[in-house]
């Protein structure tokens, strides 16, 4: 189908002006069909149906909006996880603030230098799942990303690592536009953890390609920052193989806009698939989750749990689908999304989806939206707890099924620690 004229002319107006970056024949020519994707399906609008609760104009506007520093004034997260350290600042590699990029069990390169290589293992992986995920829903701003992003890490994995892989991401230029692409491997049997935390800049097109061999296992923590102003659009793409686990949990504390879309093809049985994630925002804030988990293996287990509490005019969007292929039998799928609405301003938009086409499976989904419980609360109050103390018990009870996603419980713990911190300081 042809696009509209106006989405057209608007898609070849923005990559007029942008070029190709430079590299080898191969990596080249993946670019070049990336450009293409873009092209064919067009940059996003609010019309299109799975941006219709999103506005992406200043996701894809040439001029960068300015988006103003943070200091936390606080220690950064994960920092006293035993880890290698990957820096990105706006969006360019930091050698001298990252780790010897080197760690048994697996080999780390930059984007960068993988991309003059004549011969690479990433010829095989680098954008084939994005350009997969484009089917059925279009994700042209990951396409985008798959043609332009010039650094990011690519990582294969051979064993079970003993240490996560952090991957730090600094903002320090007001109007910085950064362009990251990850492409991680992990063969049979392999183990690895990826941490992500940091604003990363003005404006984030970020996207993360996951092959999950059979028997291997991936996990993946991320905190987006407190940099009130920035703006990011995240992808995860993830391949799971035969009795292979994928598990991603997402932290997000303030951003004026952010949308996070996670996209998994379960391709081998008995695998397994977790997303989950927990917002906090507060006034002109609006945080989008996409998600899409196609089950093609027999006996698969996915999950999606997301939570998202919500005050002074906070924007919450949830868009969750399921899709059981005929041959998926035995398919295990479970989805909630559930937002805690902290006064009368504030806005929660769910669409949930499930599409079964086979005929032994056990699929469910459900969405609430609601206020504090006022029985636990009085119940809370009558015992002599302060009305915003028991507030933020009670917000974080809410928020526990989906930080429970996460398996290691000393980053639970690093999570739960940073919620509290962003409700403390709300108080009042």
């Amino acid at each position: 189908m042809a696009l509209p004229q106006a989405k057209q002319d608007a898609t070849e107006a923005r990559l007029s002006t942008v070029s190709l970056p430079q590299g080898a024949a191969w990596l080249t020519q993946l670019r070049e069909a990336a450009i293409a994707r873009v092209r064919e399906m067009g940059l996003p609008t609010a019309r299109d149906e799975y941006w219709k609760f999103t506005r992406p104009d200043t996701l894809v506007q040439a001029e960068v909006p300015e988006a103003a520093l943070f200091d936390e004034g606080e220690a950064p997260i994960f920092d006293g996880v035993d880890r290698l350290k990957v820096v990105f600042v706006d969006g360019v590699f930091d050698a001298e603030a990252s780790d010897d990029l080197s760690l048994e069990g697996l080999s780390i390169e930059r984007l960068s230098d993988v991309a003059q290589a004549d011969i690479h293992w990433a010829k095989d992986l680098y954008g084939s799942m994005e350009a997969r995920g484009q089917d059925p829903v279009h994700r042209p701003l990951a396409a985008l990303n798959t043609a332009l992003a010039e650094d990011g890490v690519v990582i294969h994995v051979t064993g079970k690592v003993s240490k996560p892989v952090n991957l730090i991401y600094h903002h320090k230029s007001t109007r910085s536009d950064a362009l990251l692409h990850h492409v991680v491997k992990l063969d049979a049997g392999a183990d690895l953890t990826v941490l992500e935390n940091g604003p990363a800049a003005a404006r984030f097109n970020n996207v993360m390609e996951v092959d999950v061999a059979d028997g291997a296992a991936f996990n993946h923590v991320r905190t987006q920052g407190r940099d009130h102003e920035r703006r990011a659009a995240t992808h995860v793409f993830a391949r799971v193989g035969e009795e292979s686990a994928f598990k991603t949990f997402t932290l997000t504390a303030n951003g004026v806009l952010t949308r996070n879309e996670c996209v998994v093809e379960m391709v081998g049985d008995n695998g397994v698939a977790h997303i989950a994630g927990a917002c906090v925002g507060d006034g002109d804030f609006h945080h989008d989750d996409t998600v899409f988990v196609t089950h093609d293996a027999q006996n698969c287990e996915s999950r999606q749990v997301f939570k998202k509490v919500l005050r002074n005019g906070a924007k919450g969007i949830f868009q969750g689908k399921i899709l059981v292929k005929p041959d998926a039998q035995k398919t295990d799928g479970y989805q909630i999304s559930q937002s805690l609405l902290l006064d009368g301003d504030s806005e929660f938009n769910a669409k949930p989806e499930l599409e079964i086409y086979a005929d032994d499976v056990a699929c469910s989904h459900g969405s609430t939206s609601g206020a504090i419980d006022e029985d636990a609360l009085y119940y809370l109050r009558a015992r002599g707890v302060p009305k915003a103390i028991a507030t933020d018990m009670l917000t974080l009870s809410f928020l526990a099924e989906a930080v429970e996603e996460i398996e290691d419980e000393a980053l639970r713990d690093e999570i739960n620690a940073r919620l509290e911190g962003w409700l403390e300081r709300r108080r009042g």
